[in-house]
């Protein structure tokens, strides 16, 4: 018997959080979080970390899992995922996956195997590139390889962009093709994928509100905090939104109005790559939270699960 697992993805403020507080309260679940920052000690601000009061009593796992001089990546969150996995199985309790990392979701909910490069290490012919050509060049060189996947990818997420050169280079074949073969898989668990979404401008209201609320909330401070503590700005954890717009006021070299409007239009892009990335995920069940509260989205996705 395959053990049920319930996805509740989708771009950044489109209501996850909430919506999975909700469902867990229903259903006797616990809420693992499939979001590549929120993993990070001492980035509560800028990662929208859920507070205690907006966890609602549900237990969450994959916060706070790593200090920000840690890279984590898909692999480390898959492993670290599946322990918790097994721990919230034996507490008789649903899993609950909500975030939008898509690639850590797809790791998790299909078992994929990261063997095949994470034993040869980063490719240095990709590594040589960076080092004289730059992100930019780095991101060039993949977009010869495998445009599509290219396409998904800022060129500051020199992480991702690296790994994806580096699996051409190693294996041959594209990031993109290896992720479709993925999605194509069939899942180890009883699974419900449900991807929350809305109207654009909805969705980009939300996002810039969401963005003033974090200012209001000391986001700028956050992140001064560490620089002071000596975390390094080229970080992996320091180079993720809400924390890399930021580094440039600190160096004197813009405004912090110009730095806020920076992340209000990076999170705008990010939150339209999410969407381009979840739309080919294959049985996925949409639900629009236009106008719609947590809980009237909630007993949707009940509705879904209990007729899977």
């Amino acid at each position: 018997m395959k053990k049920p697992l319930l996805v509740i993805a989708g771009p950044t403020a489109s209501g996850k959080t909430d919506t999975a507080v909700a469902v867990a309260k229903a259903l006797n679940g616990a809420v693992l979080s499939a979001d590549s920052m929120q993993v990070y000690q001492e980035m509560d601000i800028g990662t929208a970390k859920p507070s205690m009061e907006e966890r609602g009593g549900i237990d969450h796992y994959l916060l706070d899992e790593w200090p920000p001089t840690v890279s984590c990546n898909a692999r480390m969150f898959q492993e670290k995922a599946k322990e918790y996995l097994e721990q919230i199985y034996a507490q008789g309790k649903l899993p609950i996956v909500a975030g939008g990392t898509g690639f850590y979701i797809q790791a998790l909910v299909y078992d994929n195997d990261f063997a095949p490069t994470e034993e040869k290490g980063e490719s240095e012919r990709a590594q040589a590139i960076l080092e004289a050509e730059g992100p930019e060049g780095l991101h060039r060189a993949l977009m010869q390889v495998d445009p599509a996947y290219a396409a998904q990818i800022h060129a500051n997420n020199v992480k991702r962009v690296l790994r994806a050169l580096t699996y051409y280079y190693q294996t041959g074949e594209k990031m993109s093709a290896h992720n479709e073969e993925a999605r194509q898989k069939p899942s180890p668990y009883d699974l419900l994928f449900v991807v929350l979404s809305m109207e654009r401008e909805v969705l980009y209201d939300r996002i810039n509100r969401r963005v003033d609320l974090m200012m209001e909330a000391g986001l700028l401070e956050e992140v001064e905090g560490l620089l002071k503590k000596g975390y390094d700005p080229s970080l992996t954890s320091m180079q993720g939104l809400g924390y890399k717009e930021f580094i440039p006021y600190f160096r004197g070299e813009c405004t912090v109005e110009e730095a806020v409007e920076q992340l209000k239009q990076s999170t705008r892009r990010f939150a339209k790559r999410q969407l381009t990335w979840f739309r080919r995920q294959q049985d996925a069940h949409w639900v629009d939270m236009t106008g719609k509260t947590a809980g009237q989205a909630a007993e949707e996705i009940i509705t879904l699960w209990n007729n899977r």
